[in-house]
Order: C-alpha cells, then structure tokens, then sequence
C-alpha cells in the first residue's frame, strides 16, 4: 500500500483514548490506535498529533469558574493525553516526542516548530500538547494552527462519526451525510466539523481536512492510501 500523503496532522479527541469507558485513559484503545498511526509511519507518512484533552476535562462546562483558568485546567489534560500516547508509541517501537505549548520542561519539550519539523524528517511521531497555549482557542484551533506551521498535507480528523452530517445523525435518522463540502460550506452551514476560528484557519490556508470515524482504528491507515472514508473538506 502507498500513501497519498506525505506529513499528516492527526487531531485526536480525548474521548477516543477513553474508549468505552468515556473518562480516563484506555491504554488498550490507546495501543490500537497506535498501531494503525505505527503502520503509517512503516509507510513512510510524517505523523503529526494534536491531542484533545476531553476525557479528564471540558473548560467550557465548568460555568461557574473563570474560563481562562478552566481553559489552562483543559490544557494541562491535553498533556497526559499527549504522554499517554507517546508511551503507547514507544512500547510499539515507534519514536516519538512530545511538544507541549506552555513549558514543563521536566517531561515534554516546548514548543519549537523547527525543531518539530526536524523530528517528523527523521521519522519521528511528534505529539503536541496544551493546545495553542491560549485560553479561548480550542484544541481544533490548535490542530489547524499546527498543521499550517508543518506545512501538513492534510488534516485527519478522527471522531465517533463517520463524517459530516447535516445534522446530529444520532438524534436524525434522516440526517444526509455530505461526501465532499468547501471550507465556506462548513462556515455559512454551521457545520459541526471543526469551531469556525479552526475552519477560517483551514480555510485562509488551503489545509485539506478529512473527518472519519475511529471506532475501527484501522480507518487511519485506510485513509492514508487514498480509500474513500469519512468527509473531505477542501
């Protein structure tokens, strides 16, 4: 199989790396998506990952409690997911770093965008952390900026559907699935594909983003080869 892609930006939801459990870290789902993106870098495709941080904690629920502050709280949850999966990496034989946004030296590197490039030319699975770094941005935001900054191909964006609907297809038996949609599509429809700051981002950009779903971990290989999955947004 050969890759359509060369370097990759995959957006993980910390949801996904909870599994079923829907709070916490399921390492054995953690290694099953591992494995797929490992798969991905035998084929020779430059894995970039922004993690959510969801699964411990969503800034924009705690109402009662400053947003700037609940937001650093999120970032800081983006950061054991990022670990998390480094560890899953590395246990499979795959090297990866980790690029945090707010520095904690003691176990992540900061941020450095050339040193982050210098990582994925060598082979390396670069993992980054805390988002933007901002409060108000969301780790979508942070997916977008990244990717533009790599200068990614594509952004992967792995979720619990298997693409973009016109409306919430659990609650709509009837909702349409749209194979292909414009960036303008996403923003004048609404559409739940990313926050519009991370659509205008990917928009202003020209960054390709393709939403699939990853309850079958294998999908992230299948759409590295080109296989019809998901929704393309370009």
């Amino acid at each position: 199989m050969k890759p359509v892609y060369k370097r990759v930006l995959l957006k993980l939801s910390g949801e996904v790396l909870a599994g079923a459990k829907g709070v916490g870290i399921d390492f054995d789902k953690v290694l099953e998506v591992c494995e797929s993106i490992k798969k991905c870098v035998e084929m020779g495709v430059e894995i970039a990952i922004v993690v959510g941080g969801g699964n411990f904690w969503r800034g924009r629920s705690s109402g009662k409690m400053d947003r700037t502050r609940a937001d650093h709280m999120g970032m800081l949850a983006t950061s054991i997911n990022a670990l998390a999966l480094a560890d899953a990496l590395e246990q499979l034989g795959v090297t990866a770093r980790v690029q945090t946004a707010i520095e904690m030296r003691q176990i992540a590197e900061p941020y450095i965008r050339n040193k982050a490039v210098r990582h994925l030319e060598k082979g390396r699975v670069v993992v980054f952390g805390c988002g933007t770094g901002n409060p108000f941005f969301s780790t979508d935001t942070a997916a977008a900026l990244r990717a533009a900054e790599i200068g990614a191909d594509v952004i992967f964006k792995a979720t619990n559907v298997d693409g973009v609907y016109d409306s919430d297809p659990k609650k709509n038996p009837n909702a349409k699935k749209f194979d292909v949609l414009s960036h303008l599509d996403v923003l004048q429809k609404g559409l739940h594909v990313m926050d519009s700051t991370a659509a205008s981002l990917c928009m202003d950009n020209g960054i390709e983003i393709l939403v699939f779903n990853l309850d079958k971990p294998q999908n992230i290989v299948s759409a590295m080869v080109g296989e019809t999955i998901g929704t393309v947004v370009k």
